[in-house]
């Protein structure tokens, strides 16, 4: 017997099945690479100063985020509705643990994930233009809560805001326009990163040492991989959104599994590719605490013409990566507002574009908000204690609707069952435990703001 509240199975019935089996997979690309893979390898060389350990640590997040994908990929055939992880968690668990995955979800993971991707937007858009730099400062207001004493708005984030309006604009006129965009800017992206190994094979200009696989001056490594790893989960993100577009996606029993295993596949090939790019293009030290690492790479290679190249890469890629989570995140938010977990009102679909309009306008506001207020690095580690937290109750809704709804049709079953799921779990939880003891500040502030939305699931 289900232990779930009764869901509205109907209320995507306005909304437009649009998306294919090549546009959901191309959505699932476009989701994930935004400027993560652009930033991130040259802040983990400064933990773990290992080629081997770097490209570990990038085939691990993948296979973590395959069998993510192979899991969620069961329950998304099973429940085909706007909403995605909310929706699995709602049929596991009931509403309130729904509503509290929403709730974190809209205030800090889907929201901040964008207002993250939309300041590293902002920073490499700078390269062409200085003036629109994060460091340039236009606003300060002294205000005794901010770190530094005083509340800043940047150039770089005035822009970054200007972004997320406009691909808020895309999605508010049609599913179709948002998902052609995402497509046509995936496709320029993955081109433009495949620029990058294409230089270092035809360059090669250093040998990585593969050997030692861990430095022997390298402090208490277990806990520097894991720190590094938090990036590479952060840059893996986004791999699910696609079940949240599910009542939109055209026969979505069979293009969800398919859609998110293809994806995730091309995702770690991509990745891990490019990472051997880097490694070939620069020593480890040359590497280490390096933010614009891609930028470095492509300069060591083909000079000055080749960060350029990248740099305009990097800014169709995190503009681009916000099309496909605007998109979900409003139907998340749409999906509580049906099910009455939310201000009804964000359940509206426009009469003419059949758009969750107003949830699409909420998100894009509340984004453009946490895009003033942090950094980058600061963004991305809120974001991803709470994204992991809520992955380990996804794993393990998989196995309680085995048990729960054991008669539910399950038009995909999970390859590998229980093996895979299990897995998912068990590395979520180390990540998880990791997070939390080092970087404890971060942790603890999402554990308080999941509590605040308590007060709200009551009202």
């Amino acid at each position: 017997m289900a232990t779930s509240a009764p869901t509205r199975p109907d209320a995507d019935a306005g909304l437009i099945r649009a998306i294919g089996l090549g546009t959901a997979t191309l959505f699932v690309i476009g989701s994930v690479i935004g400027s993560g893979i652009f930033l991130t390898t040259g802040v983990m060389a400064a933990t773990i100063p290992s080629a081997s350990l770097l490209l570990i640590a990038w085939m691990l997040g993948g296979l973590l985020a395959l069998t993510g994908g192979l899991t969620y990929g069961e329950m998304g055939a099973m429940f085909p509705r706007s909403g995605g992880l909310y929706v699995f968690l709602r049929e596991a668990y009931g509403p309130f643990i729904a509503f509290l995955y929403g709730w974190v979800a809209l205030t800090v993971v889907l929201a901040g994930g964008i207002a993250a991707v939309a300041v590293g937007f902002a920073e490499y858009l700078s390269y062409f233009f200085p003036a629109l730099s994060t460091g340039r400062v236009l606003v300060a207001v002294p205000m005794g809560l901010a770190p530094s004493g005083e509340l800043t708005v940047s150039a770089g984030q005035i822009v970054a805001v200007a972004a997320i309006a406009t691909l808020g604009a895309i999605n508010y006129v049609g599913v179709r326009s948002g998902n052609l965009v995402n497509a046509t800017l995936t496709v320029a992206k993955v081109a433009g990163l495949a620029a990058l190994p294409v230089m270092a094979l035809a360059v090669q200009r250093v040998e990585p040492s593969l050997t030692p696989v861990v430095p022997p001056d390298l402090a208490r490594p277990a806990a520097a991989f894991g720190i590094a790893m938090i990036a590479v989960l952060w840059t893996y993100e986004s791999w699910y959104f696609i079940t949240f577009a599910a009542g939109e996606v055209k026969d979505p029993q069979r293009t969800l599994p398919l859609a998110l295993l293809f994806g995730i596949l091309a995702l770690i090939a991509i990745y891990v590719t490019v990472n051997i790019a880097y490694l070939y293009s620069l020593r480890i030290d040359e590497m280490q605490g390096v933010t614009r690492i891609a930028e470095r790479a492509a300069t060591a290679l083909v000079g000055g013409w080749g960060a350029t190249f990248v740099a305009l890469t990097v800014v169709i890629s995190t503009f681009g990566c916000n099309a496909p989570a605007i998109l979900a995140g409003s139907r998340l938010l749409f999906a509580m507002a049906t099910d009455r977990l939310f201000f009804a009102v964000a359940g509206k679909i426009h009469p003419v574009y059949r758009t969750p309009h107003v949830a699409i306008v909420g998100l894009t506001a509340w984004s453009s908000i946490l895009a003033l207020s942090g950094t980058y690095e600061q963004l991305f580690t809120y974001v991803m204690f709470a994204s992991i937290l809520f992955n380990v109750a996804g794993g393990v809704a998989v196995f309680r609707l085995r048990a729960t709804q054991p008669d539910r049709p399950r038009p995909y079953r999970v390859w590998g069952y229980p093996v895979v799921p299990a897995l998912f779990i068990l590395g979520s939880i180390v990540f998880v435990l990791n997070t939390l003891v080092e970087r404890p500040v971060e942790s603890v502030a999402e554990l308080k703001l999941m509590t605040l939305g308590l007060p709200v699931y009551w009202y």
